[in-house]
């Protein structure tokens, strides 16, 4: 059953989140939008709940709007809610002037009466970071990518000065504190919609049906099904060319080629490497690829006895082949990593002392940490193909023969899609694969949230590893004004992690996306974030 048939048929049961218009009226949803395939069902609407997913990499750009954005070749802040901004001598106070006139979304559950201002910043932000916010603990209470940040440790005081004027008083100066503003977690919520909720005794409805500014409002949504959304037709930066945006989420029946390939989708995002030729030699469809911020790596939990010795993480490091990798997986379109940042990274250490392939010194170090043919290890593996992983099974299936040809053995567990502060079971996983997404060009992004120990306690940093030295190094690094130091600060964190090996880096993927060629405007980024506003189609 295609995504058109179930929307229709969701709109006839009323399954939907809200009432849907007339069916005969969405039997030309083509020429009034498009559907888009590949992504997971999303836990919730709001980003700030999350560490990743469709509701962070997709749906937040479409829904919410943030203070700033990122420009996608310099990975500098732009303006967008705020029109300027300015910052102390002592780098501790950010001043946001905020633009005036922007309408949030009007939707069946809420009809606002005011256009945003500086309350709805100050509401978004101190939810996150006061304890005692009457929304803190809504949804669960966790903000897993601002924890792994320290964020709450961070911010001193949210000041707001007039109705368009907001201050952000830091603790200690933080270089990467307006690249953070910028990324899809930092979404502007309503106020006055949390305040009128929490009236009505439904706070939590705020996350399930959510309220923002961004170019198109959520309309319905029917769990591992689809999400669909309508466009703002108060939208600040002028209404979206398409009237609605239908994300097809259902796991069953087809897979996501085969339903580009007949129509059900016109938008597919990641697809699996093997794929590419049979979309390349298609010419009703149009591939395109960003060089993408993003590691693939395999996490090694330094809480499990075996892994608290470093030569035995050291050893599985020597173990994997990443060439093999290469050519079996990504099909020649990753490129080898030799650290958690890529290499178009500023602060990527060119002069890197990672451990390479070497089976032999593998087995040598096993043996002097008395494990040379009695380790045996469990591998946690979500299947989900991501752009720095589009094939993870695959990936697991050959880091277990590599393992295997040194004596360690590994016991493969899949789940569909992971969600490493919640779901994944400690006390059984040994390793962990997994990966990053960029959510701003600062290397902070990278080592701050995987590697911290404030990502430890979040639950992001699923090696469990907290270094003080290297947690020092990110500190210095976030304070000097001096660039050459702060590079200088990176390098040494870099080597630390090539020694202690909490994580052995695999791969820096591209992010493919194919779309139909009736499609224009679609655009790509290095962060997994897009707007959906420029979107039109240029035939019927």
């Amino acid at each position: 059953m295609s995504a058109y048939t179930r929307l229709l048929l969701a709109c006839v049961s009323l399954a939907s989140l809200v009432g849907c218009s007339d069916p005969q009226q969405d039997s030309n949803i083509r020429s009034r939008g498009f559907v888009y395939c590949g992504q997971d069902t999303p836990a919730t609407f709001n980003p700030q709940l999350t560490d990743g997913g469709l509701t962070a990499d997709t749906l937040a750009a479409q829904i919410f709007d943030r203070l700033l954005l990122l420009d996608p070749v310099s990975h500098q802040p732009t303006p967008a809610l705020a029109s300027n901004w300015t910052i102390s001598e002592d780098g501790l106070a950010y001043t946001f002037e905020l633009r005036k006139g922007i309408a949030f979304q009007t939707t069946p559950w809420f009809t606002p009466t005011r256009e945003f201002n500086a309350q709805d910043v100050a509401f978004s932000f101190s939810r996150v970071i006061n304890p005692n916010h009457p929304y803190h603990a809504v949804s669960g209470g966790r903000y897993p990518w601002f924890d792994s940040q320290g964020f709450a440790n961070l911010i001193e005081e949210i000041e707001i000065l007039d109705p368009y004027t907001v201050r952000f008083n830091l603790k200690r100066p933080d270089n990467a504190f307006l690249a953070n503003m910028a990324t899809t977690y930092a979404v502007i919520h309503s106020a006055e919609y949390a305040s009128s909720l929490l009236r009505a005794g439904k706070p939590d409805q705020i996350d399930r049906k959510p309220i923002g500014t961004g170019p198109f409002a959520l309309y319905s949504y029917q769990p591992n099904d689809f999400v669909r959304l309508k466009r703002h037709p108060g939208y600040w930066q002028g209404q979206a060319e398409m009237e609605q945006v239908v994300f097809d989420i259902a796991s069953r029946g087809t897979g996501s080629l085969a339903k580009l390939l007949s129509g059900e989708c016109d938008v597919l995002s990641s697809p699996v490497a093997s794929q590419l030729p049979v979309i390349s030699d298609n010419d009703n469809y149009e591939l395109n690829a960003q060089t993408g911020m993003n590691v693939a790596f395999l996490a090694l939990d330094t809480n499990q006895p075996e892994l608290k010795d470093v030569r035995v993480r050291q050893a599985i490091n020597h173990a994997i082949n990443r060439e093999n990798l290469l050519n079996s997986v990504y099909y020649g379109t990753g490129t080898k990593a030799r650290s958690l940042l890529p290499p178009m990274s500023w602060a990527y250490n060119h002069n890197s002392q990672a451990l390479d392939y070497d089976p032999e010194r593998a087995q040598a170090l096993l043996k002097e940490a008395g494990y040379e043919k009695n380790l045996m290890l469990s591998l946690w593996v979500p299947l989900e193909p991501r752009p720095y992983n589009p094939s993870p099974r695959k990936t697991a299936e050959l880091i277990q023969a590599d393992l295997n040809a040194i004596g360690v053995k590994v016991n493969i567990i899949t789940q569909d899609s992971v969600r490493r502060f919640s779901t994944i079971d400690k006390a059984n996983s040994d390793l962990i694969l997994a990966g990053w997404i960029a959510d701003n060009g600062d290397p902070d992004n990278f080592l701050r949230p995987l590697l911290s120990c404030d990502a430890k306690q979040a639950g992001l940093n699923v090696a469990n590893w907290c270094n003080l030295d290297f947690e020092n190094l990110l500190e210095l690094a976030s304070r000097t004004t001096k660039l050459d130091q702060r590079l200088d600060f990176y390098h040494v964190a870099q080597d630390i992690l090539d020694k202690e090996v909490p994580i052995v880096p695999l791969a820096h993927g591209v992010h493919f996306q194919v779309h139909h060629r009736s499609l224009s405007g679609l655009q790509m980024s290095p962060f997994g974030t897009r707007s959906f506003s420029t979107v039109y189609r240029n035939e019927n």
